[in-house]
């Protein structure tokens, strides 16, 4: 058999992505969004401008700690300033401080843009290029050229848009990526673009395209058609204005139907649950209808569309739904969602036999039917799998809890206060503790109650909070999903509590937690 071509995958959703109107990415999430990322096979993760944030900067530092299996992280920058070499630029003094595996380096590939906005003459700005990406080569990088408004370039001015490829070319540059910055070039216009740029450079090639006339995923495909090696986009799509192309949709395109190897074949039954994770992340509804990993992408209605599945799903679906790790709407049976419950029990050190998978999926079904959503909560689901099949002994009861919620007269200031009592066994703890808010004082007086017993639990805390409404419609009647996020020395989880009470919904997360972080504890 004749090997399959590579294609490159390269990230950009903590950068691009992060730049989406309504998503702000915690640390905790991104670095979240990082490993499974390298789990998943994905050779590049963009993780953004090291010169332009304290939380970018951490995430940098944070992430030298961590070991990858595949990923190699990438810090974005742009071609040095004019009138400043680049060493002296201190952007990238920020972007070597970081130590990163590569940089990805935009620049102008349209002579408009050379002149409105840089407003320097078209041999500066090549100057600017092949400086800026000879300077970082040295530094022992791999370089990635961002050749921006480069199809806008081309139509306009195919010679100089070449001619700035050719400048990142001739300095050494890695690969030359071709960006549709403005989205509006049509999958045929890349396509032929992409020829050109194959037939006159020698340079691998990438594709960057954003989604603002609705054909980011049909041009991606069409420039590796065309001879693009390098292939960037977003989890989900997300990305500035319209977004970037969906790399859910572009790797399973490419692996399942166009004979390309992309992330390694196992792990693209790993998508939908993927995209589910990172839109529960980004606190934004994965919409049903996302390609390939959305609730209703193999969803069926009653009719001859449903009766012609049931006796062969070919007639209506395009691919087999668990090849991506989704599944069939129209189906319930005891079978339905094993693989995926089997492979995350796996993962938690959990053996289950078929009589065991059929009473989790039960539990699970009935609790998502009440708003719980587990893809982003894996710390609740193993707690849920351990409670439904008796292994697990609660380490604490609670008797009762008090919330005070004051303002203070003179200051102005919200002051939280909880009282709270637990039984561990046959000892009764009754604490109060103050916090920023509700939630923080309510687990302030939690952990106060519980460290004398479980001294390990100092080494934890509350590193992210998100509430979603459930049903907009009802108002402030609707019942809430509440995640929140915790770490220790060693690892950090995520557990999901659900209530038509925001407090209710903070303390069933919160006791899945601590119990998860006891649990693992008492395993060692």
């Amino acid at each position: 058999m004749a090997k399959k071509t590579l294609i490159t995958i390269y990230d950009t959703t903590l950068r691009d992505g992060a730049q989406t109107k309504g998503i702000s990415f915690s640390l905790e999430d991104k670095l979240r969004i990082a490993a499974e990322l390298d789990a998943m096979g994905v050779p590049y993760i963009e993780a953004g401008w090291p010169s332009a944030n304290p939380k970018d900067r951490e995430f940098y530092t944070r992430i030298r700690g961590m070991k990858f299996k595949t990923a190699r992280i990438v810090a974005f920058g742009s071609t040095h300033r004019p009138g400043v070499t680049p060493a002296k630029d201190p952007a990238f003094k920020a972007l070597l401080q970081v130590e990163p595996s590569a940089a990805c380096i935009v620049g102008k590939a349209s002579s408009l843009h050379v002149r409105e906005v840089l407003r320097i003459s078209n041999n500066d700005n090549l100057k600017l290029i092949g400086n800026t990406v000879k300077y970082l080569k040295s530094k022992g990088l791999e370089v990635f050229f961002d050749a921006e408004h480069f199809f806008d370039g081309f139509f306009l001015d195919p010679d100089y848009a070449l001619q700035c490829l050719g400048a990142a070319q001739d300095a050494g540059a890695d690969a030359l990526v071709l960006c549709d910055t403005n989205g509006g070039a049509l999958p045929w216009d890349i396509e032929a673009a992409v020829l050109r740029v194959r037939d006159t450079l020698s340079t691998p090639i990438g594709i960057h395209v954003h989604n603002d006339s609705g054909t980011a995923v049909a041009a991606t495909l069409a420039a590796v058609r065309a001879g693009a090696a390098q292939v960037q986009g977003t989890i989900n799509g997300y990305g500035e204005r319209c977004g970037n192309a969906d790399l859910c949709a572009v790797i399973a395109n490419l692996s399942l139907k166009m004979g390309y190897e992309t992330i390694p074949l196992k792990n693209i039954a790993r998508l939908a649950p993927f995209a589910r994770m990172v839109s529960e992340l980004a606190n934004r509804p994965l919409p049903p209808n996302s390609p390939f990993v959305g609730a209703s992408a193999f969803t069926h209605k009653a009719g001859f569309h449903a009766d012609a599945v049931r006796k062969n799903p070919v007639t209506y679906e395009h691919i087999k739904p668990e090849s991506v790790g989704n599944a069939r709407g129209m189906l319930v049976s005891d079978q339905s969602g094993k693989a995926n419950v089997l492979t995350m029990a796996e993962r938690m050190n959990i053996s289950m036999d078929a009589a065991a998978v059929k009473k989790v999926l039960a539990r699970l079904k009935e609790a998502e039917f009440r708003g719980y959503q587990y893809d982003g909560a894996e710390g609740s689901f193993e707690i849920l799998v351990r409670k439904t099949l008796g292994s697990f002994k609660p380490f604490f009861e609670l008797e009762g809890l008090r919330i005070v919620v004051t303002k203070r007269r003179r200051t102005g200031e919200i002051f939280s206060e909880a009282s709270i009592a637990v039984r561990m066994g046959d000892k009764r703890e009754f604490t109060a503790a103050e916090g920023d808010g509700p939630v923080n004082a309510l687990d302030n007086a939690l952990r106060k109650a519980l460290e004398p017993m479980f001294p390990s639990l100092e080494d934890m805390r509350l590193t992210d909070y998100k509430v979603r409404v459930l049903d907009e419609r009802a108002g402030t009647a609707a019942g809430v999903r509440v995640l929140i996020t915790s770490r220790d020395s060693h690892a950090s989880w995520t557990t999901v509590g659900v209530s038509e009470n925001v407090i209710e919904a903070s303390w069933l997360a919160l006791v899945d937690s601590i119990e998860l972080k006891l649990l693992r504890e008492t395993a060692k």
